[in-house]
């Protein structure tokens, strides 16, 4: 239209010329017949020389009107262009739309099927394989805390082997280092499992890979519990590593496996389950390995070898459960049998929803496929729930759990003023509570949700780290901050239990979609073994240095993580894989999506008459109403690309054309 009225504007100048020349020649005509004497000649040469430059001037101007009309069709089609592009982006989001209506029923469907399997949504075969499944996480527990009762006893024992090898005394220092080896080996077991778990996961699936490990549990249990026959500490060290290494495959494989089997509105209560196996474990050792029952001279070995128990009972019960149907559907493209499994697993037929949200879901991770834990680590669109899984798993461990009830519980209650023996047993109502807590957390899993659980949980070890604190701190002045000390410690654990100690092991699960999800619990496995071990070597040098202070620390972690949680950690509480998965991507299909919306991209029409030049038409400046927010970012990145590309060519040839 610009061109149009330049061309206007050139005619009607034009004419205006003419207009002037006409009247310069009748004046040079009136003026020849007024003075007869005025040179002829030259009037008319004159005369000729205005009509020329007439004549160019009337050239000119067709030669720009030709060139007008041949940028006008060109910028036509640019328009036609970017007007098809608008059209297709309009229809592919039709597309999406009806894409998350299908999803969203399809949801619905899921929770509704899942409700009315039975009253909870609980069948029997699914318990069944649930416990089956956590003997491993139980055997974390149980392995954790066996080693801390019977410590004296055990230094004797290597103190005797080494007189009975060489017949002299160990010293006192090389006692403490074998003794600090057979403990702390339990984690660096921990580390080498929880590596390799993704591997084994993706190998040989969830079900097999546990059925293996419970070889190495074995294997683990009876060099143990035959070391002191042997009079062999070597034998006790290396079957703290063994049993460390098939506990840290358990912590991996276990989550992952509860995950993938349980449906989509119990999964929060059911990965609470792992937490609860791992306390009952652990308040079990503690029972057990009091002096009167196998905490003494002659029973510690029993008590160290009964850890030959969970795994035998597993790899008897296991056997009848099936596979996890999401490895058997999206990592063998087993599809008959992951309804088989679907179909025991739901005592139902109708596992149709089941199907299509896992299509859904391979679907959308079609890209992702199975990583290695190095291209997990190197993928941007994955960073941040990475991230939150590592945090996750840190706000676990160095929360001050480990030293306050695991290691180091009976020292604090002693320090705090508490007899020996009342601080044992009080050691012992602190693992009751984190098992009673534990169940209690289960119903909350899914109708607080975990975010949620976990701030509460965060918050609440942070104030009642303070109150240790001061309790430790003032305990000489006032006789009755010993009980504030003992209640400040099971609040602390009360906490714990709610929030922190269940939810990092099941929202990691949570945050990844099939490829991906094996390599993401290795590294939080890892993490979580290796900040399990820093606590556990670390905290005796705390307290040396900070002393009544020592549990400042990890308040000031516990404010961090709060903050993490707070800003960064999403709520998963009853979405699917897919939609979690989602949250993540529209992160980083934000820019795709502001691109694609941003008027400044498709340029605007409008006419810079004075300096005659020409931009782009804002022909999809109507797409910012309606935000493209939609898991279906595949699609969308597709679609987008190619309309930026179409943009950018237009824009170029409409500004080279200006």
């Amino acid at each position: 239209m610009t061109r149009r009225h330049s061309c206007d504007g050139l005619d009607f100048s034009l004419q205006k010329q003419v207009s002037i020349m006409s009247l310069n020649l009748n004046a040079k005509i009136d003026e020849i017949q007024c003075h007869q004497h005025a040179d002829t000649s030259a009037a008319l040469l004159a005369i000729r020389s205005q009509l020329q430059d007439l004549t160019k001037s009337v050239e000119s101007c067709q030669s720009e009107v030709v060139e007008v009309k041949r940028d006008m069709v060109a910028i036509k089609h640019e328009i036609d262009t970017l007007q098809a592009a608008k059209e297709e982006i309009e229809e592919l989001r039709d597309a999406v739309d009806r894409l998350e209506e299908q999803t969203r029923r399809r949801k619905i469907r899921l929770l509704e099927q899942a409700s009315s399997l039975s009253p909870t949504g609980l069948t029997c075969f699914l318990c069944y394989a649930i416990f089956a499944a956590v003997l491993g996480m139980f055997q974390f527990g149980y392995n954790t805390g066996v080693i801390n009762a019977p410590q004296s006893v055990i230094e004797n024992f290597i103190g005797d082997c080494w007189k009975e090898r060489y017949n002299r005394n160990i010293e006192g220092s090389k006692q403490d280092l074998i003794w600090s080896i057979a403990v702390s080996i339990f984690a660096i077991g921990g580390m080498i499992g929880g590596f390799c778990g993704g591997i084994v996961g993706n190998r040989f699936g969830r079900k097999k890979g546990l059925l293996l490990n419970n070889l190495l549990g074995v294997g683990g249990a009876c060099l143990m519990g035959f070391s002191q026959m042997l009079y062999s500490f070597e034998m006790l060290i290396l079957g703290r590593l063994v049993i460390g290494i098939n506990c840290g495959l358990n912590t991996s494989l276990v989550p992952m496996y509860i995950s993938e089997i349980a449906p989509l509105n119990l999964r929060g209560g059911l990965g609470t389950v792992n937490q609860l196996a791992v306390t009952v474990g652990l308040l079990l050792s503690q029972i057990l390995g009091i002096e009167q029952l196998l905490g003494n001279s002659d029973a510690w070995p029993l008590l160290l070898g009964l850890a030959i128990v969970p795994a035998v009972m597993q790899m008897v019960l296991l056997p009848v459960c099936p596979e996890s149907p999401r490895y058997l559907l999206m990592s063998r493209q087993l599809e008959d049998e992951a309804r088989r499994a679907l179909r025991r697993l739901r005592a139902s037929s109708h596992v149709e929803e089941d199907i299509d949200e896992m299509r859904a879901e391979e679907a959308a991770s079609q890209t992702e496929a199975h990583m290695s834990m190095l291209q997990l680590v190197r993928s941007s669109a994955l960073r941040m729930p990475l991230t939150i899984g590592i945090v996750m798993q840190l706000s676990q461990q160095l929360s001050g759990i480990n030293a306050l009830v695991l290691y180091y519980s009976t020292s604090l209650f002693t320090a705090a003023g508490l007899e020996e023996w009342q601080s044992k047993y009080a050691t012992l109502g602190v693992g009751s509570v984190m098992v009673i807590m534990t169940l209690v957390s289960i119903p909350l899993m899914d109708r607080a949700g975990r975010r949620t659980l976990h701030l509460y949980g965060l918050g609440g070890m942070f104030v009642f780290s303070l109150f240790i604190t001061i309790s430790l701190l003032i305990k000489e002045m006032m006789s009755w901050m010993t009980f504030i000390s003992v209640i400040s410690t099971l609040c602390f654990v009360i906490f714990f239990s709610v929030g922190p100690g269940s939810i990092p092991w099941m929202i990691t699960a949570e945050l990844f979609s099939q490829g991906p999800r094996p390599a993401a619990m290795s590294i939080a496995v890892l993490v979580n073994w290796l900040s399990n071990f820093i606590v556990g070597i670390g905290f005796p040098k705390m307290q040396e240095t900070f002393e009544n202070y020592t549990f400042l620390p990890f308040s000031v972690l516990l404010a961090c993580f709060w903050v993490f949680t707070y800003y960064k950690v999403p709520e998963t509480k009853n979405k699917t894989f897919e939609e979690i998965s989602a949250i993540f991507q529209r992160g980083v299909e934000r820019p795709h999506r502001e691109y694609l919306d941003d008027p400044r991209l498709y340029g605007n029409f409008h006419a810079v008459t004075s300096s005659n030049h020409l931009s782009t038409l804002n022909c999809v400046n109507t797409l910012g109403s309606k935000p493209m927010e939609t898991e279906h970012a595949a699609l969308i990145r597709e679609l987008s690309g190619r309309a930026q590309q179409q943009c950018k060519t237009s824009s170029k040839t409409v500004a080279t054309t200006a």
